[in-house]
């Protein structure tokens, strides 16, 4: 038995919504609001479940009545791709998983965490800087990541951000794409993410997983 604690909102559990839903699993989907009354992130239950108080956080229940709890988005994604291998989302060749991974945390590591909310938090909070300014800060990260992932998308993209078939790298694109929309990021200048995006949105796993699309969205 899976189950996901996430947020709506949040990217990282928003990528493996998609995963769970290309490979049909069924999860049980449980809220942690992360603004609510401070952030349920920050209660004690879930602070002992995930002591980083991060979402998302899967549990995965064996049959035997055994619990694995894993943290990280991109852990828990190459941890679903081994145990549940239908609908591939890394090439078999050596080579080519390599490249997906790169792309994939290109964009996990390099985009997102610099946007994320407790980093957008730590900015108008204790740092004190006015709303404009933490919106130029978006804006600057999102053109910087989405800069040099649009001249690899050039080598490397089909109809997908790796050839013709989806992968991990559309699993992490979609979500700062959705993100980079909400705030108001001019996004014209790359014609491959958005041709990528507009494919990915097509699909009914993608369209599933999307935040407006999840119970807890308000």
């Amino acid at each position: 038995m899976l189950k996901l604690y996430g947020y709506w909102r949040s990217s990282a559990a928003y990528r493996v919504r998609i995963a769970l839903n290309l490979k049909g699993l069924d999860a049980d989907l449980l809220s942690v609001h992360l603004v609510k009354d401070g952030g349920e992130q920050h209660k004690a239950d879930y602070a002992k479940l995930n002591p980083q108080e991060l979402v998302p956080t899967l549990v995965d229940i064996d049959d035997s009545g055994n619990e694995l709890v894993l943290s990280q988005s991109m852990a828990i994604l190459e941890y679903l791709e081994d145990s549940y291998p239908q609908s591939a989302l890394l090439p078999t060749d050596a080579k080519s998983k390599a490249l997906v991974r790169a792309l994939a945390l290109s964009i996990a590591c390099e985009i997102h965490p610099l946007n994320n909310l407790k980093v957008l938090q730590y900015l108008t909070g204790e740092i004190g800087i006015a709303d404009e300014a933490k919106s130029a800060w978006y804006h600057h990260w999102i053109h910087e990541g989405f800069g040099a992932l649009e001249q690899q998308l050039e080598q490397h993209a089909g109809r997908f951000c790796f050839g013709d078939s989806v992968t991990l790298v559309d699993l992490c694109l979609i979500p700062q794409v959705y993100n980079a929309h909400r705030f108001k990021v001019d996004l014209t200048r790359y014609a491959n993410i958005l041709r990528v995006s507009e494919n990915c949105n097509q699909l009914d796993a993608f369209i599933q997983a999307m935040p407006e699309n999840q119970f807890d969205a308000v």
